[in-house]
Formats: C-alpha cells, sequence, structure tokens
C-alpha cells in the first residue's frame, strides 16, 4: 500500500532550519512584506507513483525577497538546496531518493510592487521510512 506523505510539512522545517533569517511557510500572511526573505513551498497537483511506493511529488518553491537581486540569489540557494542536499537524504520519517528541478527559478509576476518573487517548480522522489 502506498503511503502518501505530507511533503510541505516535510520540507519546511528543513529548509527552516538551513535559512534560519527566512521565513518559511506554505500560505503567505497578510504582513508580507515585513517578513522579508519569505520562502513559501507548495505542493502542487500532479505527480505519480512508482513501483507502488516511490512517490513522484512535484512542489513549487517560491522566494519573496526586497528586490529581484536577492530574491534571484536566494531562489539559486534553494536550488542548490533541493538538488544537493535534499537529494539521498533521510530523516526519521522520509526518504528522498532523488529530487530536481522541472523548471528553473525565474521572476514570477506578484501584485505587491515592494518586493520581488522567484520561483521554480521542482519533483521531489521520495517514500515514508519502513
Amino acid at each position: 500500500m502506498t503511503v502518501i506523505v505530507d511533503i510541505e510539512g516535510e520540507l519546511i522545517p528543513r529548509a527552516q532550519a538551513r535559512w534560519p533569517d527566512a521565513v518559511v511557510r506554505d500560505e503567505l500572511d497578510n504582513s508580507l512584506i515585513s517578513e522579508l526573505p519569505t520562502i513559501q513551498i507548495e505542493q502542487v497537483p500532479g505527480g505519480d507513483i512508482a513501483a507502488g511506493r516511490l512517490a513522484r511529488m512535484l512542489v513549487d518553491i517560491d522566494v519573496y525577497a526586497a528586490d529581484r537581486a536577492s530574491a534571484v540569489a536566494l531562489a539559486g540557494e534553494v536550488l542548490g538546496w533541493v538538488e544537493l542536499e535534499l537529494r539521498s537524504s533521510t530523516t526519521d520519517t522520509l526518504v528522498i531518493s532523488k529530487a530536481g528541478a522541472i523548471t528553473l527559478p525565474a521572476p514570477r509576476p506578484y501584485e505587491n510592487t515592494g518586493l520581488r518573487r522567484v520561483g521554480a517548480t521542482y519533483e521531489i522522489f521520495c517514500h515514508p521510512v519502513s
């Protein structure tokens, strides 16, 4: 039987530990501009199951920062984190076998001109620890 993990619940604490000066969350707050930089991690619909156990999850990670250069730089760090640190990692509850970008970080529109948003979509292949 396939067990689906809460990928947001798994990644948010890891990202918060990696970037203690950023706010890491799944949903944005009304005071976003006062909480920069912010990293938003959200699972998006899609993905599939391989071999009855290995889930392929799709995750959007958006970075919000005061200016474009800061947002681009932090999004680049997130890309490296996903590809180098998450890949082949294990916690008490989750094994990530591989992870990588489906779309590279790029500016994404956002209605508040007081900040900039850069994001990418990632695929993460994982399963619960057995």
